[in-house]
């Protein structure tokens, strides 16, 4: 077996260790549903987004995600007035300092959608299907929370023809060159909301599950056998105001995986009116990001972002490429940004 495929495998599925089972996403507080549930619904249109990341490009072998979220109210509002996102005029922005000090928080309501994402490293890959359900409450005039849980199931195969054993007899893939199991997938989440913050607490694969490939055929601990374990993240942002027509979201993500140090992210992103947006993040002893985003109109929208790892992978790494493209399906008030997530 190849080096590189050898320490994936270490990673992944090592039976006295863990490490990063769930994807990395830089993009994240775009598309904070793809790890919390309970934001499913939180704005007044079904919320689409599609994106693809390429981590450590040149690397082979490197992860590749691609997902596919779609989310939304099961019973839209009617707002009082129409939206002031949906025209940019001349002169005052529309959705400046004013428009937030008049934010009332959303009707009690309900919101559903569904993930489908493919996570591909090296010779593993894992593919899961799930549904979400949340429900929004206001517990203040301008501040919500809402309670999430989304359950489905994720494939865990491991492609046998990719690998190089010394020994070609192996127990563990003697019968088969793609082995596959099936492990439920159950995420649940709470995210608190208003017109200048938001915060949030989620646990993906709550279920830990036992995880082998070879069918109980080695004796002893094996490279091919481990588990699935809880990923937990918490995540904040206040919007700041540099001007009226300027607003900087400073935000933070804590992840904390079993016998895992505790990473860190911290992300700023600028945006002028509705339009553009630009952003930097930070991942604790791992890299830098810069993101770029515009939102061409009320339905159709596109963010790009490049990491550079500053780990002893740079130096066979050319980089992480991550992009993303939204739609705004059912957007009745023309909003070209969310009112309620940023």
């Amino acid at each position: 077996m190849n080096r590189v495929i050898t320490l994936v495998l270490m990673l992944v599925f090592a039976c006295d260790g863990y490490a990063q089972q769930q994807p990395h996403y830089t993009q994240y507080v775009l598309n904070t549903f793809i790890i919390n549930p309970a934001v499913a619904g939180i704005e007044n249109y079904w919320d689409v987004k599609a994106s693809h990341r390429h981590q450590w490009a040149g690397l082979n072998g490197g992860p590749v995600t691609t997902y596919l979220t779609v989310h939304g109210p099961l019973r839209k509002t009617d707002y009082p007035s129409a939206s002031a996102t949906g025209f940019s005029p001349d002169g005052a922005n529309p959705r400046g300092r004013a428009y937030w000090e008049t934010y009332t928080a959303p009707p009690s309501h309900a919101g559903a959608g569904f993930t489908l994402l493919n996570d591909k490293t090296g010779p593993l890959n894992r593919f899961s299907a799930s549904v979400a359900y949340a429900h929004h409450i206001g517990i203040a005039p301008g501040t919500s929370l809402s309670a999430g849980i989304s359950a489905g199931v994720q494939r865990i195969s491991l492609d046998a023809a990719a690998l190089q054993f010394q020994d070609p007899s192996d127990p563990a893939i003697a019968s088969s060159t793609t082995l596959n199991k099936w492990r439920p997938d159950v995420n649940v989440g709470l995210y608190l909301y208003s017109a200048q913050y938001f915060a949030g607490i989620s646990a993906q694969n709550i279920i830990p599950s036992e995880l082998g490939f070879d069918d109980g055929k080695v004796k002893g601990d094996s490279l091919y056998r481990g588990k699935l374990v809880p990923h937990l993240f918490a995540t904040a942002g206040y919007r700041m105001w540099v001007n009226e027509e300027m607003s900087v979201l400073p935000s933070v993500m804590i992840k904390y995986i079993t016998a895992l140090p505790v990473s860190v992210d911290v992300n700023a992103k600028l945006q002028y009116r509705d339009v553009l947006w630009v952003g930097a993040s930070y991942r604790h002893r791992d890299g830098v990001a810069a993101m770029l985003g515009i939102n061409v109109n009320a339905t159709f929208n596109i963010s790009y972002a490049y990491d550079y790892t500053t780990s002893s992978l740079n130096t066979v790494s050319r980089g992480t490429h991550e992009i993303m493209v939204g739609f705004l399906i059912g957007n009745r008030y023309a909003d070209l940004c969310p009112r309620n997530i940023w």
